[in-house]
């Protein structure tokens, strides 16, 4: 296989949640391989950072405010990429909340709207966009899912982040049998426990952080960084012929 195939130029990437973390991180290796990236995330401060590092690369990058949870404007985010940017080839779903640590019945309504509306509600119709917007073009696409360990295996503190996870596994699989005749491609990540801010009651404890890395092969945690090339081997032609996959990127945690 050449190298070339992991290339995106003349690719154009939209990254959710793309201001920290895991989101920033494969924002700036997409640009690495060639993509122009549009970020998505709500705080505009980060999210100007974070568009900074993908111009860093060379690329054009574009910072569009939004809470993803707002469904009326999700269309208005591809039609800005859109606008800005010329097209759109790929979409990662990367935005994600968990407002409870703790045990699964402590869960009130609201805080599971939240996250089920950010983690699969939002993801699923931000993808019919982008479905839409590959369509225009006509030169297929790639959509890549971001889910989680917690979403393969059973947490007894972030049980209903785990189901939104799971599920959003599930509709990787369904996209992907639905769209693979529109040219459009349809995977998923299963990041392990990483260091960032957002998952840093679990890593910052000493309990969870020893269980966690106990049971992994690599018996450590891993980086944001090590998450990008996953999604840039998902996003590109290196990848043409996978489709409905998840990936568990989790240094070898046994199941």
């Amino acid at each position: 296989m050449a190298l070339g195939e992991f290339s995106l130029a003349g690719k154009v990437a939209i990254v959710t949640g793309g201001s920290r973390g895991i989101g920033r991180a494969v924002a700036v290796g997409l640009a690495e391989a060639g993509a122009d990236v549009a970020l998505v995330a709500r705080r505009p401060g980060p999210l100007v950072d974070a568009v900074d590092a993908v111009k860093a690369t060379g690329r054009r990058g574009l910072a569009v405010p939004a809470n993803i949870r707002d469904m009326a404007s999700l269309g208005g985010v591809v039609e800005r990429v859109e606008a800005e940017l010329g097209r759109v080839d790929v979409l990662v779903n990367n935005a994600a909340t968990n407002p409870v640590f703790g045990a699964v019945q402590d869960i009130d309504e609201r805080a599971w709207d939240a996250i089920m509306n950010t983690n699969v509600k939002a993801a699923f119709f931000l993808s019919k966009y982008v479905r839409e917007a590959i369509l225009r073009h006509g030169e297929g696409g790639s959509i890549v899912n971001v889910s989680s360990g917690a979403g393969l295996r059973a947490s007894e503190v972030l049980g209903g982040y785990g189901v939104s996870k799971a599920a959003l596994g599930m509709l990787t699989q369904v996209c992907a049998k639905q769209w693979g005749t529109d040219g459009i491609r349809v995977n998923c990540i299963a990041p392990g426990l990483v260091k960032t801010d957002f998952s840093q009651a679990l890593w910052s404890d000493e309990k969870i952080l020893s269980q966690s890395t106990k049971g992994s092969a690599l018996r450590r945690i891993g980086l944001p960084e090590e998450m990008a090339g996953a999604v840039v081997y998902f996003a590109s032609a290196a990848s043409s012929f996978v489709t409905g996959q998840t990936l568990s990127l989790d240094g070898g945690t046994i199941l």
